[in-house]
């Protein structure tokens, strides 16, 4: 994975739009199942962003193991070069998705 661009809100693994887990789970439905959200909430996150460095690594490497019914989803991995997450009604979910 090239780039995982990731813009929920209040998701301990969230900094300056990079996801910070290793291996990031998509279910079937596109949904973000990694998400961890912060104790300290979405407020204790835009502290966090403000504290983060301008050059925070954005091209670290994961491992997005997906369940999709989608053309990047090769053995339950996705193949995608870069990929969005973003918040939903109720999750994250992949916007990346296109479907089979």
């Amino acid at each position: 994975m090239n780039q995982l661009k990731c813009t929920t809100i209040n998701c301990q693994h969230n900094l300056k739009t990079h996801c910070n887990a290793g291996i990031i789970g998509v279910s079937e439905k596109c949904i973000c199942e990694s998400r961890i959200k912060r104790v300290g909430g979405a407020l204790e996150q835009a502290f966090a962003e403000i504290e983060a460095s301008d050059e925070f690594p954005a091209s670290i490497p994961n491992i997005v193991q997906c369940e999709a019914s989608c053309i990047y989803n090769v053995d339950n991995r996705c193949s995608a070069t870069s990929i969005l997450v973003s918040d939903s009604f109720f999750n994250p979910k992949c916007r990346t998705l296109i479907r089979r």
